[in-house]
């Protein structure tokens, strides 16, 4: 395993070119639904796949930039930090995303340590 990554355990979840540009797809894992998001300049940012507001589908949202839309009251999401942007507050759990030329990763461990 490449030593530049933290000692995480991380798990396969497909390949970035499942994921349209400025779009998202789901990943289900035993702690919940994660989303996982490309950008326009194809990072891959990961988080779990419900607004703090009121549960919305983030994962159905619209992605721009760095941010994503909740497509129920138009929260904006940072996909960097989890956080609401603007006026809101809330904020999600972010996941850890490797791109390994195009082969996706999460780090699963980050979240069963997050549930506990």
């Amino acid at each position: 395993m490449d030593m530049n990554w933290p000692n995480e355990n991380w798990h396969p979840i497909g390949d970035i070119s499942d994921i349209p540009l400025r779009g998202a797809r789901c990943v289900k894992t035993p702690q919940g639904k994660i989303a996982v998001f490309r950008t326009a300049e194809n990072e891959v940012f990961a988080i779990e796949d419900h607004c703090p507001h009121k549960g919305g589908p983030l994962s159905q949202g619209i992605v721009h930039a760095k941010a994503v839309t909740c497509p129920l009251h138009n929260w904006v999401i940072s996909l960097e930090t989890g956080k609401a942007l603007g006026a809101d507050k809330g904020e999600v759990r972010t996941i850890p995303v490797r791109n390994e030329d195009g082969a996706l990763f999460i780090a699963l461990e980050s979240l069963m340590m997050a549930a506990e």
